[in-house]
């Protein structure tokens, strides 16, 4: 009896391990630029690593185990990051199954430099009325930022925001107002565009940006999250 309830707490652990190796490997296929087969092993990986982690609780309030709780919970370790990772993008299920996102529907700023960067394979940088209403519908906070700050003070804010988030800017154009930047992000390593507009108005100037995917339909909100922490950081820089 001994060796089979020892079984039955090592085994549970070694899957464990095992479904933590495959997660990374999930991760070293999207970057290698296999994104669709590495997102699948990904949520393969973060499905079961949860199913595990609720049968190792279970497991651990059983008193036949009792004594070796914390043994148990120990070896559930390795499971939590996957099914971390897949609850929180369960929370971002509600959002619309879109990835192009900005603060001006009816006249987006245009993407010149990155478009070249993109490669055929990228979404698509046209904006349907579908997505227009769905972006609507999902993100009404997203809007144009009037700030009183000069057209000149305004464009160098953006540009310094833009680089403080860890933006590679790829495009400055002071003349026109546009900056152009690419967004790494740091596990998957996807790459997402930015286009910043800068125009002036009567009342100081009028900021305007554009986050796109490249790849994917859904964006989990990703886009619009990074519209609004460079909104943020503008106003509290325009503000300081």
């Amino acid at each position: 009896m001994n060796d089979k309830t020892s079984a039955w707490i090592r085994w549970p652990g070694y899957i464990a391990w095992f479904l933590f190796a495959v997660l990374v490997i999930s991760v070293l296929v999207v970057r290698s630029g296999n994104w669709q087969q590495g997102l699948m092993l990904y949520a393969l990986a973060g499905l079961l690593s949860l199913v595990l982690l609720v049968f190792m609780a279970v497991q651990s309030l059983i008193p036949r185990w009792g004594g070796q709780r914390m043994t148990i919970l120990k070896r559930a370790l390795p499971a939590l990051p996957g099914a971390a990772l897949l609850l929180m993008a369960m929370q971002a299920r509600d959002v619309p199954p879109i990835h192009d996102i900005g603060t001006d529907l009816s006249d987006p700023p245009a993407f010149e430099k990155i478009v070249d960067l993109r490669g055929d394979s990228s979404n698509e940088l046209n904006l349907s009325e579908e997505v227009i209403e769905q972006q609507l519908a999902a993100y009404p906070d997203l809007q144009t930022l009037q700030s009183a700050r000069s057209y000149a003070s305004s464009y160098n804010i953006a540009l310094t925001t833009a680089r403080d988030l860890g933006w590679e800017v790829v495009r400055e154009d002071p003349n026109a107002g546009f900056i152009e930047a690419v967004d790494t992000t740091a596990i998957m390593n996807f790459k997402d565009d930015v286009v910043i507009r800068v125009r002036t108005n009567a009342d100081g100037s009028l900021v305007d940006m554009r986050s796109v995917s490249r790849v994917g339909v859904s964006d989990l909100g990703a886009n619009a999250n990074r519209i609004r922490r460079f909104m943020s950081a503008f106003k509290s820089a325009a503000e300081g």
